[in-house]
């Protein structure tokens, strides 16, 4: 099982996301902004990360920035943008383009998973 940390200002798309990858078996912990998210990540041992990348104050680009300079520099990162094509050149390992079907999502995830040698629950 693999524990995922996801970021996202919107509930709802918070909320969604978080079930989805529940019910696919992954351990799923969650913050509401970008500030939240890095310090989740400085007390947790996440096998993967998805963030948005627009929120206040702190947002996706900062969150990439934080774990790219940490010693867990390494952690698979899917950023989730409106404005998909702002992000190329940038140091998600994949970038999803807002609104995604879910199965998108959780294909992203496994395949991440698999090319990061991330314990994954089966799908």
């Amino acid at each position: 099982m693999s524990s995922i940390l996801v970021i996202e200002d919107e509930q709802g798309i918070l909320g969604l996301i978080e079930a989805a990858l529940s019910r696919h078996g992954h351990c799923v912990n969650t913050a509401a902004d970008g500030k939240e998210g890095i310090q989740k990540f400085d007390d947790g041992n996440f096998d993967m990360v998805i963030t948005d990348v627009v929120m206040p104050e702190v947002g996706g680009l900062g969150v990439l920035q934080h774990i790219r300079g940490s010693s867990r520099h390494r952690v698979p990162i899917i950023g989730m943008s409106g404005t998909p094509w702002l992000m190329h050149g940038s140091d998600f390992d994949m970038v999803l383009a807002k609104p995604f079907p879910l199965q998108k999502l959780l294909d992203s995830v496994r395949n991440l998973a698999e090319a990061f040698n991330v314990s994954e629950a089966a799908a």
